[in-house]
C-alpha cells in the first residue's frame, strides 16, 4: 500500500489522459502565431484560468515553474527583491519546508536579516507572535497552508490579517486541489505532483499591486517571472488533475478525516510508547505522524516497506541527512522513530485497518534486539550528590534514550539521572522524551562535571 502522496501523488488517470492528448497537440511553441503554436497557446491559457478559478485568483496573476521548490524560490527572492527599499528583513516560521529555509540563508548570507517565528508543541504558529515579529523593514512573510511532515493546519487567515502591508507568501503544496485555498495571500506556490498532476511543474501566484522583480535576467516568458520554453503537455494535465482532484476532494475529505482519525485513535492503543504529533483539530484530512519511542526511523520504515507499506519519516539520525528533523524539533518532539501517513484518494477502510494489525508486530521487532528488557549494562554509576550517571557517549540516538528508560528506575522519586551523549539529537529527544513519560527535564551540563570527556549531560529528575 502506498501512503506517502505528502511526498508525491501517483499521476491521476485524468492527468495521463490529457497528458497524451496534448502531446499531440501543445507540442509547438506557444508563443508562435502559426497553427500548432497558436494551439500550444490556447491549451496553455486554459490551463492557467484552470488553475486560477481553483487557486481564486486570476489568470494573469499564474506563473508555471518547473517545480515547487523553484516556485518557492522564485517567489521569495522575487519579492524580496521587488520590496528591497522597504528593507531585507524576512519572516517566517520554523517548520516551513526546507525551500524556504535554505533561500532564508541565502538571503542572510547575502547581508539580510531572517527572522523564524516559533511554533507550539502542535506545531501551529501564534498569528499575535508571528505578528510581533514584523518590522518597519519586513520585506517579506512566509507561512505555510498546512506543514509538510505533521499536517497541521496554520492560521494564515488571521495572520494575514496582522501582517498590515507587509506581503505574505503561502506555499500550499500539501493543500493546493485538498482543501480551500486561505484567505489574505499576496504570493501563493504549489507542486503539481502534490495533488496527482505529473512532476516537473510548479505554480507561483502573484497578486495584481505586489511588487516583485525576478531575481533572474530577463526574460519574456511566464510574465517575466520564470524563464525558459514552458513544458505545456505537462502544464495541461497539472491543471487537468486539480481541477478533477479539487472536484473529488468534496466527496474524498471527510472519509479520509475519519481513516486519520481511526489511526490517531488506535496507534497508541496498539503499540506502546508512542506519540501522536500535531494538531489533532486544525490538519489535513489525509495525513497523520506518529513517533515511536526507543525505535530508529530508517529501521522502522525499512520493515514497514518489507511488510507491503510505503510510509515516510521525518526522523533525526538518517543516512541521507544525520541531522533531525527541523520541524519535529521546533514542536519539541521526538525525533527518533517517526512515521508519517498520508493517505491517497480512494484508501480503503480495510487497508488501513491491515496497517493497524501489522504496525505493532513490526515496532516489536525492531525493538526487540535493543535490550529494553535486560538487565543494565555495566559502565555507569552513581555520583557524590546521589546522581545516577548514564554513560551513552559515541551511541547514535535512539540508544541514548533506551539508556535513559532502562535506568531511571534505578533512582528514587525525585532522584537524578545524568545522561551522557555527543549525539546532537539527544538535546531535542531526551526533553521529549520527558514529555512523553511525565518526568522533569532539568537542562543541560557539562558532561566533565559527571566523568565525561566530551558531549553534554542531559539531567532529568524522576517524577513517577
Amino acid at each position: 500500500m502506498y501512503f506517502d502522496v505528502a511526498s508525491t501523488a501517483p499521476l491521476h488517470p485524468v492527468a495521463r489522459q490529457a497528458l497524451t492528448a496534448a502531446l499531440d497537440e501543445g507540442w509547438a511553441d506557444p508563443a508562435r502565431l502559426y497553427r500548432s503554436g497558436r494551439q500550444a497557446r490556447m491549451l496553455l491559457d486554459a490551463a492557467r484560468e484552470t488553475v486560477a478559478g481553483v487557486l481564486g485568483c486570476r489568470a494573469d496573476e499564474i506563473s508555471f515553474t518547473a517545480s515547487g521548490t523553484q516556485a518557492v524560490q522564485l517567489g521569495v527572492l522575487g519579492a524580496l527583491h521587488g520590496n528591497r527599499r522597504r528593507g531585507r528583513h524576512l519572516v517566517h516560521s520554523a517548520v516551513e519546508h526546507s525551500s524556504v529555509l535554505h533561500t532564508a540563508e541565502r538571503h542572510r548570507a547575502a547581508g539580510g536579516e531572517v527572522t523564524a517565528v516559533p511554533v507550539d508543541r502542535l506545531g501551529r504558529v501564534d498569528p499575535e507572535a508571528f505578528a510581533a515579529a514584523l518590522r518597519p523593514d519586513t520585506a517579506l512573510a512566509v507561512l505555510q497552508s498546512a506543514n509538510h511532515e505533521v499536517g497541521t493546519v496554520q492560521p494564515v487567515a488571521e495572520t494575514a490579517a496582522r501582517c498590515g502591508d507587509v506581503p505574505l507568501l503561502v506555499d500550499a503544496a500539501q493543500s493546493a486541489g485538498r482543501v480551500d485555498v486561505p484567505a489574505g495571500w499576496s504570493l501563493l506556490t504549489a507542486s503539481a505532483h502534490k495533488w496527482g498532476g505529473p512532476a516537473g511543474v510548479g505554480v507561483l501566484a502573484v497578486r495584481k499591486g505586489v511588487r516583485y522583480a525576478s531575481p533572474l535576467p530577463a526574460d519574456e516568458r511566464e510574465g517575466g517571472r520564470v524563464p525558459g520554453f514552458v513544458n505545456v503537455p505537462a502544464i495541461v494535465a497539472a491543471a487537468a488533475s486539480l481541477r478533477a482532484v479539487r472536484a473529488e476532494a468534496e466527496r474524498e475529505n471527510a472519509r479520509l478525516h475519519r481513516l486519520v482519525e481511526r489511526i490517531r485513535a488506535r496507534v497508541p492503543q496498539l503499540v506502546p510508547e508512542v506519540e501522536v504529533v500535531g494538531d489533532p483539530v486544525r490538519r489535513l484530512p489525509h495525513l497523520v505522524t506518529f513517533s515511536c519511542l526507543y525505535v530508529d526511523g530508517e529501521v522502522l520504515l525499512g520493515e514497514l516497506d518489507r511488510a507491503g507499506f510505503a510510509v515516510s519519516s521525518g526522523s533525526s539520525c538518517t543516512s541521507s541527512t544525520l541531522t533531525p528533523s527541523h520541524v519535529l524539533a521546533a514542536m519539541g518532539v521526538l525525533t527518533e522513530g517517526n512515521v508519517r501517513v498520508s493517505l491517497p484518494f480512494g484508501t480503503e477502510e480495510a487497508d488501513v485497518e491491515r496497517f493497524l494489525a501489522v504496525l505493532p508486530e513490526v515496532v516489536a521487532g525492531v525493538r526487540a534486539p535493543l535490550g529494553l528488557d535486560l538487565a543494565p549494562p555495566a559502565g555507569a554509576g552513581e555520583s557524590s550528590d546521589g546522581t545516577l550517571t548514564v554513560d551513552a557517549l559515541g551511541k547514535r540516538c535512539p540508544l541514548p534514550v533506551i539508556e535513559l528508560a532502562k535506568r531511571i528506575g534505578e533512582v528514587p522519586v525525585g532522584g537524578t539521572v545524568a545522561v551522557l551523549a555527543d549525539d546532537e539529537a539527544a538535546r531535542l529527544d531526551v526533553p521529549a522524551w520527558c514529555a512523553m513519560r511525565g518526568q522533569e527535564y532539568l537542562g543541560e551540563a557539562p558532561a566533565a562535571g559527571y566523568g565525561g570527556d566530551r558531549g553534554s549531560a542531559y539531567l532529568v529528575r524522576r517524577v513517577s
